[in-house]
């Protein structure tokens, strides 16, 4: 038959509390942890802690009971390396940078430039296909370097997004820029790549109209 007693001792069983390796002599195995809330130092020997854990190291994170020794002093008992919470993962999208004037008009405006490009000297599906795929080399290697920006790892370098924005590249490397957010603030890079725009967009034409080749023939 179970007593109210039982139900008393079961509310008042020792709890778990958090502290702080503060003091540690590993050649004698013992040392002191300062409770989070406060109070005394409490003893704590090497058997209280976990086996195949390693020696305890001072200002390690701990949670563990206290009881009463056969001296009558409090010590720790059940010993475990408390978890820390992690700091949260910021997953928030950023938004897609705002856009200047020069930016939202440089692709419409190149499309109504090749449209008279092609009226006037034809056109060419080939150029098509290179500004195309170009293009979308040029997306994914800044996606590809946004991600590894914000892990921290291996980036693309900045001479490899100019070449492909070079070669025609530049107006899905300026979606990716918009869209991702990314290298629209660094003014040596944004400089670099309204040159590689301004010479691609002049070798478009000067291929179209023929000059490459009325110079070889001088």
């Amino acid at each position: 038959m179970r007593h109210a007693s039982d139900g008393v001792r079961a509310s008042h069983a020792p709890m778990s509390i958090d502290g702080t390796l503060t003091t540690w002599h590993d050649d004698r195995g013992f040392g002191f942890i300062t409770p989070a809330q406060g109070g005394q130092d409490i003893f704590v020997h090497i058997k209280a802690f976990p086996p195949g854990t390693g020696r305890p190291q001072v200002g390690q994170v701990l949670s563990f009971r206290v009881e009463v020794g056969p001296n009558g002093k409090k010590r720790a008992t059940g010993v475990r390396f408390a978890v820390r919470a992690r700091p949260a993962t910021n997953t928030r999208v950023e938004a897609p940078a705002s856009w200047s004037l020069p930016r939202l008009l440089a692709i419409p405006a190149f499309v109504a430039l090749a449209g008279g490009v092609f009226w006037r000297w034809g056109f060419q599906p080939v150029v098509a296909l290179i500004y195309g795929g170009a293009s979308a080399l040029s997306f994914f290697a800044y996606v590809f370097d946004k991600s590894a920006a914000v892990r921290r790892d291996w980036r693309t370098s900045e001479q490899t997004l100019h070449a492909l924005d070079l070669v025609g590249g530049w107006p899905g490397g300026l979606l990716a820029q918009q869209l991702l957010r990314h290298k629209t603030t660094k003014p040596s890079f944004v400089a670099a790549f309204w040159a590689t725009v301004g010479f691609n967009v002049v070798a478009f034409v000067a291929w179209h109209a023929g000059l490459p080749g009325t110079l070889a023939g001088r």
